[in-house]
C-alpha cells in the first residue's frame, strides 16, 4: 500500500499592517515626483523643500523617509531601472538582437519624451556614491547590463552591429538615449510627433547619417 505524501502548504505573505500600507503608500508618492522633478528641471535644480510641498509633508517629515536629496534621486533611479527590467521581460529572446536593441532604444526614448526619465548631472561625487552603495539600483543596473551585453555581443557575431566596436561603447550609446537632448531639441520646434522623432533618432543611432 502506498501512503500519500501531501505537498507543503505553501507560506502566505504576511499582510502589511496599515501603519506600513501608508508608509509605503507616501514612499511611492515621494519618488513620484521625485521622477517627475528630476526629468523637468534636474538633480541640480530639484529641491528637498519643492517635493515635500508637492507631497505636502513637512521636511522632516520627508527625510524620515530619505535623509539626503541624492537618496531621493537614488530612489527615483530604482523606479526607473525596475520598468526597464520589467520591460525587458516582455521582449522575445528569439527575436533577432538588433530588433532588440532598437526595442530598447525606443522605451527609453518613449520614456523620456513622456517626461518620466529622471534627469542626473554625469559628474556629482556624493550622488555618484549614494547610486553605488544603493544595492536595488546596482542589481538593476548590473541585470539591464547584463542582456544588453549579450543581445550586443550577439548582433556583432550576426554582423548587424559593427565587430570592431567595444561592446561596452553601444552599450553606453544605447543608454545616452534615455538622456538625448535632440529629443527636447525635437520635440520643442513643434514640427514633429513624438513617433517622427523617435524614428529618426532611431535612424541616426542604428543607421548612421550616410545615405543608402
Amino acid at each position: 500500500m502506498t501512503t500519500a505524501v501531501s505537498s507543503p502548504t505553501p507560506r502566505s505573505t504576511p499582510k502589511r499592517s496599515f501603519r506600513e500600507q501608508m508608509h509605503l503608500a507616501r514612499e511611492d508618492a515621494i519618488v513620484s515626483v521625485v521622477n517627475r522633478l528630476l526629468a523637468e528641471k534636474g538633480f541640480e535644480a530639484m529641491t528637498v523643500d519643492e517635493v515635500a510641498a508637492e507631497v505636502g509633508i513637512a521636511k522632516a517629515s520627508l527625510y524620515k523617509h530619505f535623509p539626503s536629496k541624492e537618496d531621493l534621486a537614488a530612489a527615483a533611479m530604482v523606479k526607473v531601472m525596475n520598468r526597464a527590467r520589467a520591460f525587458l521581460d516582455t521582449l522575445d529572446p528569439k527575436a533577432p538582437p538588433l530588433d532588440l536593441l532598437r526595442s530598447v532604444a525606443r522605451w527609453t526614448m518613449e520614456v523620456q519624451l513622456a517626461g518620466e526619465m529622471p534627469s542626473l548631472p554625469s559628474e556629482n561625487s556624493s550622488l555618484r556614491a549614494s547610486l553605488t552603495t544603493n544595492k536595488a539600483y546596482v542589481d538593476g543596473l548590473m541585470d539591464v547590463s547584463d542582456r544588453l551585453g549579450a543581445w550586443i555581443e550577439a548582433a556583432q557575431q550576426q554582423g548587424s552591429v559593427n565587430p570592431a566596436l567595444p561592446p561596452i561603447a553601444v552599450l553606453y550609446t544605447l543608454y545616452a538615449r534615455a538622456c538625448d537632448p535632440v529629443l527636447g531639441f525635437l520635440k520643442g520646434s513643434g514640427l514633429y510627433s513624438d513617433g517622427q522623432i523617435i524614428d529618426m533618432v532611431l535612424s541616426t543611432c542604428f543607421d548612421g547619417l550616410r545615405q543608402r
